[in-house]
């Protein structure tokens, strides 16, 4: 069991953190070698780290980015980004732009595709109009974030909650819609109040990334609509039908792959590989550590000292902590094992959901959307500093998680 344990914590210091520290060894290297050395070591037998993988969840997520990465390729959320830009409007207008598009469009399409194709377009649109870019970076980003707890395809978390749970996609959006909706609204007063008078670009800025320019990327109509169907269509089987997400996804991303016009590699070469094989090694990790007995042994040991896993508000402060101690994904594929059999499982997985995606915004590198929002600033000359971020973010997490107690509180 020591070896095992070791080898867990070695893994979860590098979700924490982002790499193991000492190594140039990253997130999905940790799990992916924290996963062989399980095998290798005897920790686990190859059959059950096989059968340890959800090859549900991968299937769905896989289907699903290659529906994301469609989008990206036919140059619509370049073309989407430059349409938000030209609106004339005044700055405040402006970030409920921002925020809407972005709340919307990560609700329905993986939000860190979004954040990643858009948010480049974006700083260079508010760099050339003069305005500061950071509080609508930030807002940007922080929509991504709680936008995407609206339905079970807006993120890999919302995924992993759904099929664990077996959450259907309508009742998974009925409790998770509401307080994502009102919580985009939350990330409007934020920073409208902490960067009142603050909307101009600094004198100072520099000159060179005020007149950076992105080369427009053409909209291609026919791959937009036909990636447009097929989001509708799987929506409406997600809804309407009972077949397995998986299946639903994947059918849904053959369509968009043969395609006379878009070679395949181009949409296949935008999946987030990095982010399967991640999952791929909790998955065996987290088994390997089932194994010993060690978790169950916790959960009794939390039911003893009052903690509850099966009401919704404690667990949604659970997740809070725990999200921004180990990351979000890890920690909800972490925890969901403890949380299955209650009577209400779609209140369950939205507390999941709601306090995974809520903390993201907490810290700057609490959430994949956060860490592209800084880099593709600084690659601007726009600085996102960890204490700029964190002043707007960590209040917004804690307004959007008291909403989201007082609603899980409500519907129990």
């Amino acid at each position: 069991m020591d070896l095992t344990l070791a080898i867990f914590f070695l893994v979860y210091v590098a979700m924490g953190v982002g790499y193991l520290p000492g190594f140039r060894l990253h997130r999905t290297g940790a799990a992916l070698v924290g996963a062989m050395l399980m095998i290798a070591l005897g920790r686990i037998s190859p059959p059950a780290a096989w059968g340890a993988i959800d090859y549900n969840v991968i299937g769905l997520l896989f289907g699903l980015m290659i529906v994301s990465s469609a989008f990206g390729i036919a140059g619509f959320y370049d073309w989407m980004a430059r349409k938000v830009g030209a609106v004339k409007v005044g700055p405040k207008a402006l970030l409920a732009i921002f925020i809407v598009v972005s709340g919307i469009l990560s609700a329905v399409l993986t939000n860190d595709v979004v954040s990643a194709a858009m948010t480049a377009v974006l700083c260079q649109i508010c760099l050339a109009r003069r305005l500061n870019p950071v509080p609508f970076l930030l807002g940007f980003c922080f929509a991504a974030n709680v936008g995407s707890a609206a339905t079970l395809i807006g993120s890999p978390k919302s995924m992993i909650v759904a099929e664990t749970l077996h959450v259907s996609f309508a009742r998974f959006t009925a409790v998770t819609s509401p307080p994502s909706l009102l919580g985009l609204l939350l990330t409007w007063l934020v920073l409208v109040i902490i960067y009142r008078g603050k909307w101009g670009l600094p004198a100072a800025s520099p000159k060179a990334a005020v007149d950076a320019a992105i080369a427009p990327a053409a909209l291609d109509r026919a791959e937009t609509i036909k990636a447009a169907i097929v989001v509708v269509a799987v929506i409406m089987a997600f809804v309407f039908t009972d077949w397995p997400r998986m299946l639903i996804a994947l059918l849904g991303a053959s369509f968009l792959l043969v395609s006379r016009r878009v070679d395949s590699d181009k949409v296949l070469g935008a999946v987030d590989g990095s982010l399967l094989v991640l999952l791929i090694g909790l998955f065996i990790v987290n088994a390997a550590l089932g194994a010993t007995g060690l978790p169950e042994k916790l959960v009794n040991w939390l039911s003893s000292a009052g903690l509850d896993l099966h009401d919704p508000v404690a667990v949604l402060v659970v997740m809070a902590v725990l999200c921004n101690i180990v990351g979000a994904t890890p920690a909800v594929m972490l925890a969901l094992p403890f949380l299955s059999g209650g009577e209400r499982p779609e209140i369950l997985g939205a507390a999941v959901a709601l306090g995974a995606s809520f903390s993201a915004n907490a810290l700057l590198f609490g959430s994949l959307a956060g860490i592209i929002v800084a880099e593709e600033g600084r690659r601007r000359g726009v600085s996102i500093s960890f204490g700029e971020f964190t002043r707007a973010g960590a209040l917004l997490a804690f307004l959007c998680l008291l909403l989201a107690a007082g609603w899980l509180h409500y519907l129990r």
